[in-house]
């Protein structure tokens, strides 16, 4: 795997209550870093990283969930794709409902992935393929801000209530958009009590991985309109509008 070649140092001034995760897909088996050594959901992966704060990567026999089908390690089974599954756990109304979840959801072609790595930002010695923070609402607003701050790109998230994994994952990585879920939304997850409820998980994808790094180092964190209360907020407007339509007459 390519080497860390950036400085993300600038989002452990985050605060967050859990460090930044990076994940790398690879098709050969990852050197310099052990396999996990139990199995579980492919969105748990993020909880363990965190947990153990060392690197580890994991093959289709350390998930137990879905996962692996979305990253193509494994085929999907008649009943999944059939749509069998999810009217049993009350989530669709029918089959035809759950089976066109299919045609929404992002997934690699089989073959593609057969290991995928996870690191906390400490420990991060890889290039990752994508940096996925947990954070608060305030937070998050500074971290999506960087998203757009250069280019007046709008956010836009995107989920299902079921294969979440698949929109914290793959999406970002083959659309090159940044993501975010609010947690306590998906079903596997919530019913598995793998997050806790109300986090905004952001997915930034390795395209835009420099340029939020850099928004993030260039602007302002906490910007007076929100610490200043809403008078002296609405004195500021007024004023920047004046400004700028004298500007516009100039």
């Amino acid at each position: 795997m390519r080497a860390l070649s950036q400085d993300l140092s600038i989002y452990k001034e985050l605060n967050l209550g859990k460090p930044p995760v990076g994940v790398k897909f690879s098709i050969p088996r990852p050197e310099g870093i052990k396999q996990l050594d139990k199995s579980l959901p492919f969105c748990e992966m993020i909880n363990e990283a965190q947990r153990l704060n060392e690197p580890f990567y994991f093959s289709k026999e350390n998930e137990n969930c879905v996962g692996k089908v979305a990253l193509g390690m494994v085929d999907m089974e008649v009943p999944v794709e059939g749509g069998m599954i999810g009217p049993g756990f009350g989530i669709y109304q029918e089959p035809r409902a759950n089976n066109a979840l299919y045609r929404h959801v992002h997934t690699f072609n089989r073959g593609m992935v057969n290991y995928v790595a996870f690191s906390t930002l400490d420990k991060l010695t890889f290039d990752p393929d994508l940096l996925i923070l947990l954070t608060t609402p305030g937070q998050a607003e500074i971290v999506m801000r960087a998203t757009s701050y250069s280019t007046g790109d709008p956010w836009e998230p995107k989920l299902t209530h079921a294969l979440s994994c698949s929109w914290i994952y793959i999406y970002p990585f083959q659309s090159g958009k940044v993501n975010y879920i609010v947690t306590g939304m998906t079903f596997g997850a919530k019913a598995k009590e793998i997050f806790e409820e109300g986090q905004i998980l952001i997915t930034i994808p390795y395209q835009k991985i420099p340029m939020v790094t850099q928004n993030l180092k260039e602007m302002e964190w906490v910007l007076p309109s929100y610490t200043d209360g809403r008078e002296k907020f609405l004195e500021r407007e007024a004023k920047i509008f004046a400004e700028a339509e004298k500007l516009a007459r100039s």
